[in-house]
């Protein structure tokens, strides 16, 4: 199986509460390459950009708000079957209804400051570790 690309993001909440460390060691123990990693502060018009797939659903202004309150961490990851592997990493979006020792069940408050993004397909992967990084970025 090649090997593919998936994006994660730590969330305003994440860095708000100083997890960056344990959630990339978690991310890193799961046998994922980070490829790059950087601290940003989207602006409204970057956070539209990203999650423009959402425009028009109910919690997009919300996200839009939270996305932008504050730091957070985009990280390209690799590995064979990164999407897959990367979402039953993370958990539920809702950690109530997250599986036991997943990062979600284990940190995040609760559905709408859920402290990690994940890419949802290997297409999407691609379209937002490009989103965040140039292919001279990704080592």
């Amino acid at each position: 199986m090649a090997k593919e690309r998936t994006l994660a993001i730590l969330k305003p909440d994440c860095v708000r509460k100083n997890l960056q460390g344990e959630v990339i060691k978690r991310i890193q123990d799961a046998g994922f390459k980070i490829l790059a990693m950087k601290q940003v502060r989207l602006t409204k018009e970057e956070a539209s950009a990203f999650y423009a797939v959402h425009k028009g659903r109910p919690f997009f202004d919300g996200l839009i708000e939270f996305m932008t309150s504050g730091q957070c961490v985009p990280i390209a990851l690799e590995k064979e079957n990164a999407v897959e592997d990367f979402r039953k990493l993370i958990g539920n979006t809702d950690p109530a209804l997250a599986e036991e020792g997943t990062i979600r069940r284990l940190y995040a408050d609760n559905k709408g400051e859920n402290i990690v993004h994940g890419s949802d397909s290997s297409e999407n992967g691609v379209r937002e570790v490009a989103f965040f990084f140039s292919e001279r970025e990704l080592l």
